[in-house]
């Protein structure tokens, strides 16, 4: 359970990290708190008037929190291949949410996922695609869209979810935002 100062201070790292990365200072640093040194997968998410403006993490922990943070905080604002780079002036129209992810887990079937609870991984073959655990609920889908479009994320047949061959992974995630 990532506590409240925790979660406050992560969001003010970040907005604080996009203020000084726009005017090209050097950015504040997270307190000595050992739970930033934990290596946790960690998604930054960036909405700017209630659409998607930027998404980028790790699933899993491959780096030490205080590091990750500040790296996808980098990746979502500025090199989200969906967006064009973060501007000074979209700034304060920029709502920053943090998930800070569970280790990853095999599950045998699809059945197992549930909705706003898991994040979801899909892997068939050479091809993946995932979803946090909030992107089901917020879009209103059922189990059967969520996984047809993972598949199309994937870049899969909209019902490869159903063959033998489609792994399924899940996690979950302590997600946090500065809007209420």
């Amino acid at each position: 359970m990532i506590k409240e100062t925790q979660k406050k201070e992560m969001l003010g790292a970040v907005r604080g990290y996009l203020e000084h990365r726009l005017m090209g200072e050097e950015h504040p640093e997270l307190s000595e708190d050992p739970f930033y040194r934990e290596k946790r997968g960690i998604f930054v998410t960036l909405h700017k008037k209630g659409q998607l403006r930027g998404c980028i993490g790790y699933i899993e922990g491959v780096r030490p929190l205080e590091k990750a943070l500040f790296e996808m905080a980098e990746s979502a604002a500025f090199r989200d291949p969906r967006f064009p780079p973060l501007a000074a002036g979209e700034l304060k129209d920029i709502d920053i949410e943090i998930s800070v992810l569970t280790p990853v887990e095999e599950i045998a079937s699809y059945k197992d996922i549930v909705l706003g609870k898991h994040g979801i991984i899909l892997r068939k073959g050479h091809r993946s695609a995932v979803f946090l655990p909030q992107v089901a609920p917020e879009q209103g889908w059922d189990i059967k869209t969520t996984l047809r479009h993972l598949c199309m994320k994937a870049g899969l047949p909209v019902n490869a979810y159903l063959d033998a061959d489609t792994e399924f992974h899940v996690f979950s995630a302590e997600v946090f935002s500065e809007s209420p």
